[in-house]
């Protein structure tokens, strides 16, 4: 029997599970439902499961997404990981969750702008070029203005494929600063992949990587609002100049 990863995406409104062996996709499910993810994630991790057959028990690691992205998502999703991790005792295995959305455009001739929304005209992003195992950083993960990345990724004269469900609320904006240098996913290569999550943490596997422990770090990118106020309101308790 092949390594089994069973991968588990809810870093933004899509709800990914997939279980992959090596170079083979045993099973999938995508949801777009802009549901609660913590309603709907053992339900479907159970359904998946039982329509290949597979006892958790069969499984030989997990992999999640750990961010950036919805906070809540994130925990969700990382939290379940854990906890079946643990109880079964898998190695457990971590990806951006920029990285996997990016895998989309892994075949673009150019680069690939993964984009997730961060708010108030910023975006969670990075920028990426294919290779002949999947694809490289080019500009690290990090919280931009648009204007800001629009300005770093109008310095490389070649097509640049833009990727992500929140891509369509800059789309205006990106057009004006590219041109025609700026290319768009269709609407399922917006949405991320646990194939492609549950191949990179499986590929790791292979490599002798070593998994993941249970107080692995997630990736906000950025502190949530109420962090924030918290960090500042200790700040100022202890007497520290928060400016």
């Amino acid at each position: 029997m092949g390594l089994k990863m069973l991968a588990i995406d809810t870093s933004t409104l899509v709800l990914g599970v997939a279980v992959v062996e090596e170079g083979k996709v045993l099973g999938e499910v995508t949801n777009n439902l802009h549901k609660t993810h913590s309603e709907r994630l053992m339900p479907t991790i159970a359904g998946l499961l039982k329509d290949l057959s597979i006892e958790l028990r069969e499984v030989t690691a997990i992999s999640v997404t750990s961010g950036p992205g919805s906070y809540t998502g994130i925990r969700i999703g990382v939290t379940t990981a854990k906890t079946l991790a643990w109880t079964h005792d898998l190695p457990l295995y971590a990806e951006s969750s920029l990285t996997v959305l990016a895998m989309n455009g892994k075949r673009f001739p150019g680069l690939v702008v993964p984009l997730l929304d961060a708010r108030r005209n910023r975006v969670y992003t990075g920028v990426y070029r294919p290779n002949a195992s999947g694809v490289s950083e080019v500009l690290g993960q990090q919280v931009l203005e648009i204007t800001d990345l629009l300005e770093q990724c109008s310095r490389w004269k070649e097509p640049i494929l833009f990727l992500g469900d929140d891509v369509s609320k800059f789309r205006d904006v990106i057009e004006e600063a590219l041109g025609e240098n700026a290319y768009f996913g269709s609407p399922a290569e917006n949405l991320p992949r646990a194939s492609e999550l549950g191949e990179m943490s499986l590929q790791r596997m292979i490599r002798g990587e070593e998994p993941l422990s249970q107080q692995f770090a997630l990736n906000y990118l950025q502190v949530t609002e109420a962090e924030a106020n918290w960090l500042k309101k200790q700040k100022q308790g202890t007497g520290t100049d928060v400016n």
